[in-house]
């Protein structure tokens, strides 16, 4: 522990004794608990280093008149002084646990009643109870009722903490298996068995008592007992999944009839977590025990619930956990496959229909509109689960789940009704038409049942119905999203594309010229993120294998750029930045071919620079930069003269605009185009560590992090070429400026680019490298750096030549400024959080005497308390 912060502790602690009420910030002391738990879990003891944390304690606790806050700390601090057998043999022998932690004490002071003290009671039993001799304390103290009694306390915060506590105990103090290998260390256990014996019976008796509450408590005598029920079979799945054998068959053997009347019940509530209870045990049999039967029996019983929402969300609920049981999923996949074939008139469920006893009942549950639309929305959100079930599972072909959704989507939006000619059906119906849940839910289903099987032999009938939900006038914002999602999905699953008739191809151009023109942003938005992504999709047009990208077979290559050139003259800023990523995407493939630019790329190129140096919002001046990343790191060996200098333009006027953008994004962006620039200008220069992950200090939360891998490389010659080329450019500058940058995530990305490009080009610099010279503005970044480097040189010419460096620019050594301006330093501090200075344990000690002392000054007036600003 930092010396100075040893000398500050008693002080604090006697500010904290006798503090008659609580601090100004409340998150002081959760703050000093931070750093104490720190202490501890390094392997420290809070005794030996702070002494005076003894006498606190002590002082506190017999002193009623505290602040609560200041007892709750005082309670969770001893039991972290307790955590380890050394110190709580001390805490022991001077009585301090006794005092403490005895609850006649609060309840005598009137305090308990306070839901502060009840909780840090728990943390600070929790944090103690760590080794054996805690957990005696414990047991012996009678500290298990009270606990119990807490799980039903009115604080949620409360109720929840011991909750935990009662998991932390079963689990933590699990006896180790007495399966040990032959040759052990015989002389340890010998040490060790009285010890254990004595943890295993007090173990023993931890366990009897929880486990007979658990039962007792489970089933709630009235409705209102729901809350602790649901709190009982969240503890219950926690001990179940993680239980070792005696503890797992205590806990089963003690609930299993409860659960059973539980099951019985029927309570809606409590279906999702009686069914997370359940699997938890079904899931412990994976190690090897036979699974016990009791649980395959509420298995079966959940799966044959009279309610038929109920027994839907059960049947979810055991295919998400992905069991291998045949008889149960086949059961859960007839029972999810029920209301679709209802709905649908779809035979989801084969001829046979003798095993189908719900029929009439979920009938009767769809016929209520809201529980219509919940069930079918489960239903659609296991479809495409449910059709890569084993053959033997099934009830009917995977294409007919597929032929069931598509009809669904139908049904909701008006177009035909089920098959089915049930009234009761048809009144089913009528709940589901223009649902727009349903249409999301439906419309994400047929977007993953994309990859089941007998998927292709749909894929005709698939665009019919999503061409009719694209063109629909009263199709919702999100619904229309969540098409096209569909057609990029779909179109990119599919091998052979002859269902891309004329027709289909005139009516998608004439849809998607009619949503780029939508009154909603939402839906241009949409439709020129749908041109994009359609762009990378690459599909083969013909036997002879050619490769072409999807927006040339369904829009037929001619209205796909016009309409995103268009979209850059959005009124939204959401849109145009869509409309600039959708052309990076559309235009790749003829970079990566370098395929010379034509007259409509040199113009979009033009409005690019102009959105980058006009556009009032950040998120199209983003896209713009992320645009040219995209055209450099792409482009082709080959490209055309014209094009190469045309990129060569652009990257200096990107990294001239970028670096100097109001948006730290846009500045972010434009260092990942300099950095692109540095990779392969020094491609195969000696020390030239490719990439961003050359060594550096820690990653700033916010920075961000190339995925390029690293690699150094060894060539020497061309050193001076390159330099004088990325300083032609700009990259230099723009890392120069982005050096001194007020935001720190842009700070730390351009000192690391510096370090990287001085270890590569200064420790070998020939004469002809070191005369590499970058020109220094005479305002905005320039003065700055200048004013580093001439207090390198000297601290007295810095201090004269400060005041004449705002003339016009003048030049310096590249080498020279690498050498100069103490990068290595630089990253150190900009690796640091912004709040370094003032996160730490000094600090925080020094905050609250200032605070103290301000409160008990004499002169302070209301309103002048000293604000604390602790970490």
């Amino acid at each position: 522990m930092d010396r100075e912060c040893v000398s500050l502790l008693p002080g604090v602690c006697e500010v904290l004794a006798a503090s008659g009420r609580s601090l100004p910030d409340d998150t002081s002391l959760e703050k000093l608990l931070d750093w104490f738990s720190g202490l501890t879990e390094a392997g420290g003891s809070l005794l030996e280093a702070c002494p005076c944390l003894l006498e606190f304690t002590s002082t506190v606790v017999h002193n009623t008149a505290s602040d609560p806050g200041v007892l709750s700390f005082t309670l969770r601090l001893t039991g972290l002084m307790a955590a380890t057998e050394d110190g709580f043999k001390k805490l022991q022998e001077r009585s301090v646990l006794n005092q403490v932690f005895r609850l006649q004490h609060w309840q005598e002071a009137g305090l308990w009643e306070d839901p502060c003290l009840r909780i840090g009671w728990i943390q600070g039993l929790r944090s103690m109870l760590q080794h054996p001799k805690a957990l005696g304390f414990f047991v012996q103290s009678d500290f298990i009722d009270p606990l119990l009694q807490l799980q039903t306390d009115t604080s949620l915060f409360v109720a929840s903490a011991a909750n935990q506590m009662l998991a932390h105990i079963l689990l933590f103090f699990q006896p180790v298996s007495s399966l040990r290998c032959n040759g052990g260390d015989k002389k340890e256990d010998d040490d060790d068995d009285d010890g254990r014996t004595h943890t295993s019976a007090e173990y023993t008796a931890a366990v009897t008592a929880i486990s007979e509450y658990l039962k007792v408590s489970l089933v709630p005598k009235k409705y209102t007992k729901l809350r602790q029920s649901l709190q009982i079979l969240k503890l219950l799945a926690l001990l179940l999944a993680q239980a070792g054998p005696p503890l797992w068959d205590k806990l089963l053997h003690t609930v299993a009839d409860s659960l059973e009347e539980l099951v019985t019940a029927g309570c809606s509530q409590l279906t999702l977590p009686l069914m997370d209870v359940i699997l938890a045990a079904c899931s412990s049999g994976a190690d090897g025990r036979v699974p016990d039967q009791r649980v395959g029996r509420l298995l079966s019983a959940m799966l044959n619930v009279n309610k038929p929402a109920d027994l839907v969300h059960a049947a979810a609920a055991f295919l998400r956990r992905g069991h291998h049981d045949i008889v149960h999923t086949t059961r859960a996949v007839r029972i999810l496959l029920l209301p679709l074939h209802i709905v649908t008139g779809q035979t989801l469920l084969g001829t046979n229909t003798t095993a189908d006893e719900h029929q009439s009942s979920v009938v009767e549950q769809l016929k209520c509109k809201t529980s219509c639309i919940s069930i079918i929305c489960v239903c659609l959100t296991n479809a495409p689960r449910i059709t890569l079930s084993p053959s033997g599972v099934l009830p009917c072909p995977p294409d007919l789940i597929i032929t069931a959704v598509l009809s669904l989507l139908r049904i909701c939006s008006g177009v035909s009704s089920s098959s089915s000619s049930s009234i009761g059906c048809s009144e089913v119906c009528r709940n589901v038409i223009s649902s727009g849940k349903v249409q999301k839910c439906a419309l994400e289903a047929l977007t993953a049942l994309n990859s089941s099987p007998g998927a292709t032999e749909k894929i005709s009938e698939v665009f019919t119905v999503l061409m009719q939900y694209l063109d629909n006038p009263d199709s919702d914002p999100t619904v229309l999203h969540k098409s096209f999602q569909a057609v990029v999905k779909w179109t990119s699953m599919s091998t052979d594309l002859s269902f891309a008739t004329d027709q289909l191809r005139q009516d998608l151009v004439e849809i998607v010229k009619k949503r780029a023109c939508d009154m909603r942003w939402e839906v241009r938005d949409s439709t020129v993120e749908f041109l994009g992504h359609l762009a990378g999709v690459r599909v083969s047009v013909s036997t002879a294998e050619e490769v072409c990208d999807a927006s040339h077979v369904l829009l037929g290559g001619c209205c796909t750029t016009p309409l995103l050139k268009e979209a850059l003259q959005d009124t939204e800023s959401y849109v145009r930045a869509s409309a600039i990523a959708a052309l990076a995407k559309s235009l790749a493939h003829g970079w990566q071919q370098g395929t010379a630019l034509g007259e409509e790329e040199t113009e979009i190129v033009s409005r690019l620079l102009e959105i980058l140096s006009q556009d009032t919002e950040g998120f199209p001046r983003r896209a713009v930069v992320q645009y040219f990343i995209s055209w450099f790191s792409s482009r082709s060996s080959s490209a055309s003269p014209p094009a190469s200098s045309l990129l060569k333009q652009c990257v200096r006027s990107v990294l001239s605009q970028g670096s100097a953008d109001l948006d730290w994004e846009v500045k972010v962006h434009t260092l990942e185009l300099a950095e692109l620039v540095l990779d392969e200008a020094f491609s195969g220069h000696r020390g030239y560590r490719k990439g961003s992950d050359a060594p550096r200090a820690p990653q700033h939360p916010y920075g961000v992090v190339s995925e390029q891998t690293y690699t150094r490389h060894t060539r020497t010659e061309g050193a001076e070429s390159a330099l004088a080329g990325v300083v032609k450019l700009g990259v230099i500058s723009a890392l120069l400026s982005g050096l001194v940058d007020c935001d720190r995530p842009v700070g730390l990305k351009a000192c690391r680019l510096l370090v990287t490009l001085r270890d590569a080009v200064c420790p070998d610099a020939t004469a002809a490298v070191a005369t590499v010279s970058c020109e220094l503005p005479g305002s905005g970044w320039g003065p700055e750096i200048r004013k580093t480097l001439g207090m390198k040189r000297s601290d007295i010419a810095a201090e004269r030549g400060i005041g004449g460096a705002d003339g016009g620019g003048d030049g310096v050594s590249v080498c020279e400024a690498l050498r100069s301006l103490g990068l290595d330093e630089r990253l150190d501090v900009l690796a640091q959080s912004s709040d370094h200075i003032h996160n730490s344990p000094l600090s925080l000690l020094q905050d609250i005497l200032t605070t103290s002392a301000a409160h008990t000054h004499p002169d302070t007036q209301p309103g002048q308390e000293v604000i604390v600003d602790c970490y």
